[in-house]
């Protein structure tokens, strides 16, 4: 997908220097208890679905709507499982982000997963104890939180 409106505008004022988003994350899991994982074509690694919010969007829904986007399928959510702050994200174009993520756990209701977007050179089913080398680190982060079976979300104290 290609960059939010509202970021454009704003990119309009403040150049490529630092913008603080809010974006959501999203570890979804089958019947079999797999993980779906994308690979993103910004990096090369592959991550849990993950996007921005539009202005005034629920983060549940926004965690939704980017499954559905990225990867075809339809998911429910199951409980929010952490909210953290990423490191500073420098784009190709320069452009420098930093985003408050709200994580949920999901799973998967239908669908055969496929990379439905532009962001996502692929779309793949993992088990937990067999994850790509190349995922990211924000991703390990949330996926441990997520599988944690803490009955409450997670945040740095």
């Amino acid at each position: 997908m290609p960059i939010p409106d509202f970021i454009r505008d704003l990119r309009a004022h403040v150049g490529d220097r630092e913008l603080w988003l809010s974006g959501v994350s999203v570890v979804v899991l089958d019947d079999a208890g797999r993980l779906l994982l994308t690979r993103r074509v910004d990096n090369g690694q592959w991550a849990v679905v993950s996007g921005v919010l539009e202005p005034g969007e629920e983060p549940a829904r926004a965690a939704l709507r980017e499954v559905r986007e990225e990867t075809s399928i339809i998911a429910e959510i199951d409980r929010l499982t952490s909210i953290d702050v990423t490191p500073l994200i420098t784009y190709p174009n320069g452009d420098r982000t930093r985003y408050l993520d709200v994580c949920f756990l999901a799973h998967h209701v239908e669908g055969e997963p496929h990379a439905a977007d532009d962001e996502n050179s692929d779309v793949a089913w993992f088990a937990a104890d067999d994850l790509p080398a190349d995922l990211t680190d924000t991703s390990r982060l949330r996926i441990e939180k997520a599988l944690s079976g803490d009955a409450e979300a997670w945040f740095r104290r």
